[in-house]
């Protein structure tokens, strides 16, 4: 495995003081971009009547169909305890239903309902009405996707390898 230039190596020399500097924050400048996403969709999605973390749920449903509670959670990211009150109020809502395996009564499958299939053709103007809103070509959001993506997986092996030592 190669060994990563530091940032002096890469031109950009930093003092001490400019490593904490809340500008020069990654992880801020992400929880900002977060926090604004979070403000726009509650906008958009309130025609919907969804918020944020039941639309992406949704999204799964929607595309994969039918799946374990638990597989669900894997995609989302999400522990049991948080994607608990979620499914909770979906499906109080009537848009999906929980069901017991056949197979394996311990496990939960999250399905879809009609109303719940049927909420998708109206979702489908909600990433357009987001892209548009970023002010970004699609080429440069698609980019942007995978150098997060590639961020995710490299701070997931950080805390595989720090959890190592």
């Amino acid at each position: 495995m190669t060994e990563q230039p530091t940032t002096e190596q890469r031109g950009a020399t930093l003092r001490d003081e400019d490593f904490l500097r809340l500008d020069g924050q990654i992880c801020f400048a992400l929880g900002a971009a977060n926090r604004a996403f979070g403000g726009l969709y509650r906008v958009i999605l309130k025609d919907l009547e969804l918020t944020y973390p039941q639309y992406l749920v949704m999204l799964v449903l929607w595309e994969h169909g039918t799946m374990p509670v638990k597989q669900l959670g894997q995609h989302l990211r999400l522990d049991s305890g948080t994607l608990s009150p979620l499914l909770k109020r979906l499906e109080a809502a009537g848009l999906i239903r929980r069901e017991r395996s056949t197979e394996d009564e311990r496990s939960v499958h999250a399905v879809l309902t009609e109303e719940g299939a049927a909420l998708r053709e109206r979702a489908v103007e909600v990433p357009r009405r987001i892209a548009r809103a970023t002010g970004f070509e699609l080429a440069e959001i698609r980019e942007l996707q995978e150098r997060l993506g590639r961020l995710t997986a490299a701070l997931d092996a950080a805390v595989d390898s720090v959890g190592r030592d």
